[in-house]
């Protein structure tokens, strides 16, 4: 499959690493013995079979060798540079090799396990087999100061082969019965099984595509969860596992609850303190406020707002 240079563009951004090399050797229009040839003429070795394995995910360079030998990819391929050398991170400990880098649900949601238990439970791999190229997420705060309503509007990108699911986490305020959360699948997808611990208020549901995708493959589709049931918010944080691209969040509030201040933050995980902090102000007609993340990092983001 023929890639553009906006989407090369796209998933130097985002990665995984894997995709992003055989997306531009597919721009570049190089097979892997070619490319061989002008490493060996910058004095690096590297086989074929090695880079075979690198842009299908099988293997990541890790050692000092492979590493010198993805900087010259990177001049091989006429790409900006550490453009393929940071999607590897290379000063980071990887739990498993053909996977990128994450941090765990634990770590970034205080949930006591729940969610890789009941992620677990529907046979969810640690990455999913996707990430994302943009993310859309509105929020409705209801009259009684509740979290009532979020609805996503969500782009993914495959890498691998075989993918035709997204399991969808949603962690309700205290006070949360999510037995009683309603769970909505709008276009492109429909909903598979759901999962709840009654004890952490967290929900994973399960959004099923019509279609398989393939390594590379976008896929939009949109999907909401209705609460309601928990008691007042005081914030809204979404934790990402694995880096991605956009990520935009609004939270809308109504008239007759109406908070006094609004604030975004990041976190690098749920224990640690919150930093990048700006002061946000509500629109007049619509009560809203939001946020927009070009680049995502593992970690969490939200808004958290004052009653009093």
């Amino acid at each position: 499959m023929q890639h553009t240079e906006a989407e090369l563009a796209q998933v130097l951004h985002t990665g995984p690493f894997h995709l992003a090399l055989r997306t531009a050797l597919s721009v570049r229009g190089l097979p892997l013995q070619r490319v061989q040839h002008h490493l060996a003429h910058r004095g690096v070795k590297v086989g074929v079979t090695s880079l075979s394995y690198w842009q299908q995910g099988v293997r990541r360079p890790q050692r000092a060798e492979s590493l010198r030998a993805v900087k010259a990819l990177e001049e091989v391929l006429e790409l900006p540079g550490n453009s393929l050398l940071r999607l590897l991170d290379a000063g980071s400990p990887r739990p498993d090799a053909d996977r990128p880098a994450a941090r765990s649900y634990r770590s970034l949601l205080e949930s006591s396990g729940a969610v890789e238990r009941l992620l677990g439970e529907l046979g969810s791999p640690v990455d999913g087999g996707l990430h994302t190229v943009g993310h859309h997420e509105r929020v409705r705060i209801g009259p009684g100061r509740e979290l009532r309503q979020r609805e996503s509007q969500h782009v993914v990108r495959a890498h691998r082969d075989g993918i035709d699911r997204y399991l969808a986490v949603h962690r309700g305020d205290q006070g949360c019965d999510p037995a009683r959360v309603r769970v909505t699948a709008r276009e492109n997808c429909r909903t598979g099984r759901v999962r709840w611990d009654r004890t952490t208020g967290v929900l994973v549901a399960e959004l099923l595509f019509d279609t398989r995708l393939r390594a590379g493959d976008t896929h939009l589709f949109g999907y909401g969860f209705h609460d309601g049931t928990g008691g007042p918010s005081r914030e809204y944080v979404r934790g990402f596992s694995f880096g991605g691209g956009q990520y935009v969040l609004q939270v809308a509030f109504d008239e007759a609850a109406l908070p006094v201040r609004c604030r975004r933050f990041a976190q690098v995980s749920a224990g640690a303190p919150r930093g990048a902090r700006t002061d946000l102000t509500l629109t007049g007609r619509h009560r809203t406020v939001h946020l927009v993340e070009q680049g995502v990092r593992p970690g969490l983001v939200g808004i958290d707002w004052d009653w009093e």
